[in-house]
């Protein structure tokens, strides 16, 4: 009896065995019914809802595509009848990404394996990040640093920082044997994704496959970037006058309450008992962190994947993760980071961000001298805002 009840638990029960068939007779017909071939061809005709379809415009799509075709062409032989060509895999992972629907629901639209559909998404995600990375999210230099503090200058008021951080809880399907390792405080499990971004909302640096239950301070220290950044070796520019002083300070970026506060990372006053001045100086680096969340909000909107538990294994998980975010950072190169921004500030709009309560870190006396310097240079230029 509880072999019977195991047995109709599973997905597959009330589905035929496939094995009975080397091409399933419903998918040997996807060169005819399938969502690719029937629908594509009047998709590009219409580029408003290929846009929709796809996320990205015609020109976006053509571009990824021809930089991972290579990787997504197979030697095939005389006993493939209807292979699948990177255009369709391209397509494929897309509307996995947009929609987020289960790779069961994939199979029967597109007329492929589950199996298949799964293999594609996982192929189709490393060949996005392996290809887009080097060239839309390369190492960060020291002239890109001193570019993007300019930017955050001119664009949030914003003095010296080169980047805002963030970490994200992206939800997947519970690891087998895994405890309560990927078990977050906000009751689901999740890998962690942190994320810095420029002033333009693209990332400049992402890091994906923290355990849920680690705090965004905690995923932080055990960071690549943390590493780098302690060992001198994260091309941080030497330390710049704050606009029109004399007063030299370090470049920094910009964390919420969760991280420390260090001399490279700065981080909002306790909200309680806080002065004035420290109120406004907390306005005004909230405001200037909203780049990374926007960057979340903006991922978040387009690829409703992320709205879900991600069903898979959490290293092919953390793939999906990284590819989308370098998608997000092809698609502002692309097409502007406006179209982006609004997409971020819309979802930010809907779904207010959840605070928590933090413990409180040992703050470094250059940390803290750091920031009351930020401080008094902030409040002294409220006539600017």
């Amino acid at each position: 009896m509880k072999n019977i009840l195991l047995l109709m638990l599973r997905d597959d029960f009330f589905f035929e065995d496939d094995r009975e068939f080397g091409v399933h007779p419903i998918n040997q017909k996807r060169q005819i019914y399938g969502e690719y071939h029937h629908l594509y061809p009047d998709l590009v005709k219409h580029p408003a809802k290929f846009r929709n379809y796809t996320r990205m415009r015609i020109e976006t799509f053509n571009y990824v595509l021809g930089l991972i075709e290579e990787r997504l062409t197979k030697q095939w032989t005389n006993f493939v009848q209807q292979p699948i060509l990177p255009r369709e895999k391209l397509i494929i992972t897309l509307r996995f990404f947009a929609t987020g629907v289960s790779f069961y629901a994939l199979s029967y639209s597109f007329r492929i394996g589950r199996s298949t559909a799964a293999e594609i998404v996982k192929e189709t995600s490393l060949a996005l990040w392996e290809t887009l990375q080097p060239i839309h999210m390369p190492p960060t230099t020291e002239q890109c640093f001193k570019q993007i503090a300019q930017d955050y200058w001119e664009m949030w008021n914003f003095p010296n920082c080169i980047g805002s951080i963030d970490g994200k809880h992206i939800r997947i399907r519970c690891p087998s044997n895994s405890g309560t390792m990927f078990y977050n405080y906000k009751h689901y499990f999740s890998i962690v994704l942190q994320g810095v971004a420029d002033a333009n909302c693209k990332f400049i640096s992402v890091e994906v496959g923290g355990y849920g239950k680690q705090s965004d301070g905690g995923t932080f220290n055990a960071s690549t970037l943390f590493k780098l950044m302690e060992t001198g070796a994260l091309n941080i520019p030497q330390d710049a006058y704050l606009p029109g002083t004399n007063t030299s300070m370090p470049y920094v970026f910009l964390a919420d309450e969760a991280y420390p506060l260090l001399q490279h990372v700065l981080r909002p006053y306790a909200r309680r008992d806080g002065t004035a001045d420290e109120e406004y100086f907390n306005s005004r680096l909230s405001r200037a962190r909203k780049s990374v969340e926007c960057a979340f909000g903006a991922i978040n909107a387009k690829w409703r994947l992320l709205w879900k538990p991600i069903e898979t294994d959490p290293e092919v998980a953390e793939l999906i993760v990284k590819a989308i975010c370098v998608l997000h950072n092809v698609i502002i190169d692309k097409e502007g980071y406006q179209s982006i921004q609004a997409d971020g500030e819309g979802f930010l709009e809907n779904n207010k961000k959840v605070t928590r309560q933090t413990f409180n870190h040992s703050y470094r006396r250059t940390g803290k001298q750091i920031r009351d310097t930020f401080r008094d240079f902030v409040c002294s230029t409220k006539e600017l805002e």
